[in-house]
Formats: C-alpha cells, sequence, structure tokens
C-alpha cells in the first residue's frame, strides 16, 4: 500500500473485479453468434418461401415493405409517429408529390389481424390526404378484416399474396428483396425504441426466456421469447 493512496487502491481492484464482466459479456456475444449461425441454417434463403417471410424481425418486414413498393416504381418514405412503435410507409408516384398511399406493414403473428389496425390505417389517411391504403403481414387477415378493407379503399396482402407478388417481379428485383431480407441477422428483433438488435434474457424469477434490449435498464422494452423463433 506504501506509495498508492486508497482512491488508487480502490480503482485498481475495480478493474480488476470489472474484467470477468466484461468477458462474461464478450462470451455471451460469441454464443450469441453461435446462435444466430444455427438459427439461419434452418431457412432456405436461396428463394422466397413463407417460412422464410414470416420469420423475418419486424422490422426488417418493414423494410422489405418499403422495397417492395419501390420495386414495383414507387417513392417510399418510412413514418415512425405512431405511438405504437410501428410505421407508417408513405406512397408517392414520384419524388416530392403529395403521398398517394398510406400502407402499415406488420410481421408474423399467430393471431389474425382484425379491423381495428384497418381502422386505425384507415383514420391516418385523411390527415396523409390520401384515399388509398394497404397492408402487409407475412401473417392472415380475418374475413371481417377483408370486409372493411374492401369497403374503405384498402389493398390487402397477407403472407402467401406476397410470395405470389415477389415471384411476378422481374427475376432481378425478387432477387433484391430476397438479399435484402436476408442479409445479416433477420431473425433477432430490433428495439422500437433504440434501432438496436435485442438480446435474449431470462426473468430472475421464473427463467422465462424473453428478448431485451441492450441498453437496459435504461431502456426497458421487451418481447416474448416466441417472437419470430422458427
Amino acid at each position: 500500500m506504501q506509495g498508492r493512496t486508497l482512491v488508487e487502491i480502490a480503482r485498481g481492484a475495480i478493474a480488476v473485479m470489472s474484467l470477468p464482466f466484461r468477458m462474461l459479456r464478450r462470451s455471451a456475444r460469441a454464443v450469441g453468434e453461435r446462435s444466430q449461425s444455427a438459427r439461419r441454417a434452418k431457412f432456405d434463403t436461396a428463394k422466397w418461401n413463407l417460412y422464410l417471410l414470416r420469420h423475418l424481425e419486424w422490422r426488417r418486414f418493414e423494410q422489405l415493405g418499403a422495397a417492395y413498393f419501390e420495386a414495383l416504381g414507387m417513392v417510399t418514405s418510412i413514418s415512425r409517429a405512431r405511438a405504437d412503435g410501428g410505421a407508417d410507409l408513405v406512397l408517392g408516384v414520384e419524388a416530392n408529390a403529395a403521398p398517394h398511399v398510406l400502407a402499415r406493414c406488420k410481421a408474423w403473428s399467430p393471431y389474425p389481424i382484425g379491423i381495428k389496425p384497418l381502422e386505425e390505417l384507415h383514420a391516418a389517411m385523411a390527415p396523409e390526404g390520401v384515399r388509398e391504403g394497404a397492408f402487409l403481414t407475412s401473417g392472415r387477415f380475418t374475413p371481417e378484416a377483408a370486409k372493411f378493407a374492401a369497403k374503405h379503399s384498402i389493398l390487402l396482402l397477407d403472407g402467401a399474396q406476397l410470395i405470389e407478388q415477389f415471384a411476378a417481379l422481374a427475376p432481378e428485383k425478387a432477387l433484391a428483396l430476397l438479399q435484402l431480407a436476408t442479409k445479416g441477422d433477420f431473425l433477432t428483433p430490433t428495439c422500437p425504441c433504440c434501432s438496436i438488435k435485442m438480446t435474449s434474457r431470462k426473468s430472475t424469477g421464473e427463467g422465462r426466456a424473453f428478448w431485451g434490449c441492450e441498453n437496459y435498464p435504461r431502456c426497458k422494452q421487451t418481447a416474448p421469447a416466441t417472437a419470430f423463433a422458427p
């Protein structure tokens, strides 16, 4: 202790103690990368298929939706003004023109999409000055949702229909969409607040698995462990 202050000794002790935690974080990251590779191996990423589409994480599915409309020749911008953290795709026929269509995307859910999300989309169309809407999902819609959409000029595209639409594109455009969808980590959910990939965690009490934000405790966003899991 001679020649060293108590503060210096304490700082040295803290640095030594923090080493295992840094090593643990690196180890957890390495395990996560191996797990991601194993999960990715379960998918056929060489061609479009419904199994792949339904397991895209929500942010990647939104990006795919925007790219699909761009492949159709529309000018697309993504707005994140919604209270639920989701996005609107504002579609125009040319740059700087008034919006022509308001679209929304929803990644796969075991439950069919009902009327409520379509009512919300329809209510958002008037302030944007558009008369047409579109709703894309890798899942499916209820019959009631289909009736509402037909009445209010909202195009519905479920997972199976999207696969058909991609197949109808020019081969190079369909391939570009596939490459966008499967680039990097397309399975791990993105935190809607921090826009970074979430990490797999377990609750301290019951050991329940869930997705949590890397920025916890500053960000407490979570997602079910079953979200987008094959």
